[in-house]
């Protein structure tokens, strides 16, 4: 389904002038910048994702997992390696990533479902589902500016899930809202496990565990671990020195 092999991804840095503090950060980082101000986001990455497998991805901020998420969603190419999609992909980055805070929120649907690679025969199908699904009432048809974080998040998430696309691509969306939105969310995670392919991205450990069956831990761009959740994630805390949190009674 997604096959990732010596993948390596960089970005140019901007020449601005640079204070003290910035010069002594950059010099902890200099193995990951190249000569000519390059920055390799990720390097030498490569792993395989089975049909109807979720993988959580984990790390500190910066360590690459969204940029990740971009490669496979076709955003970014590779500048080293080779990357193999086998199925049609849907992408939730983010909150509100993609709305037009102008049109309402049923306009967002149509807007969103286009980008993602429905037809509006397809959005028309499913369109009273994914609203049933936000519980935003009148609400749907108002401009989205008028919206709160959580009622992005339903909206969002909604669309997302409802594509039946192959491959879900989610990055920082599960633990974000109030904690009925988030028993929503974990229903709906739970439905298309096995059924769809997904690749999830989030700081809970928590929510990681619970519905990956395979968790890979970035780490300054580089693969640090990949293998059985509990393993992987208890490796990650140690190295961060930071202690495993207790489960979400949401």
């Amino acid at each position: 389904m997604v096959k990732v092999s010596d993948l390596g991804i960089k970005f140019k840095m901007g020449k601005r002038r640079r204070s003290r503090a910035f010069t002594f950060l950059s010099e902890r980082s200099r193995k990951q910048r190249g000569s000519h101000g390059e920055f390799w986001a990720l390097r030498h990455v490569s792993f395989a994702v089975e049909r109807g497998e979720t993988v959580g991805i984990i790390g500190r901020n910066g360590s690459g997992k969204s940029t990740l998420l971009r490669v496979i969603a076709g955003i970014y190419p590779p500048d080293e390696g080779k990357i193999s999609v086998d199925g049609e992909v849907s992408t939730l980055f983010g909150l509100g990533t993609g709305f037009n805070a102008e049109l309402s929120g049923r306009d967002n649907i149509y807007l969103n479902g286009v980008m993602i690679g429905l037809t509006k025969n397809q959005i028309d199908g499913i369109i009273d589902a994914i609203i049933d699904f936000t519980e935003l009432g009148d609400f749907i048809d108002m401009p989205v500016r008028t919206y709160s974080t959580g009622m992005r998040s339903r909206l969002g998430f909604a669309i997302a899930m409802h594509s039946d696309k192959d491959i879900v691509l989610i990055d920082e969306i599960m633990s974000a809202g109030d904690a009925e939105f988030r028993q929503k969310a974990d229903a709906e995670m739970e439905r298309i496990m096995g059924e769809r392919t997904v690749m999830l991205v989030s700081h809970n450990m928590a929510t990681i565990e619970r519905f990956a069956s395979t968790v890979i831990w970035f780490d300054r761009g580089v693969m640090a671990a990949i293998g059985e959740p509990k393993e992987v994630i208890e490796q990650y805390l140690a190295a961060s020195r930071v202690k495993k949190p207790p489960p979400d009674l949401d």
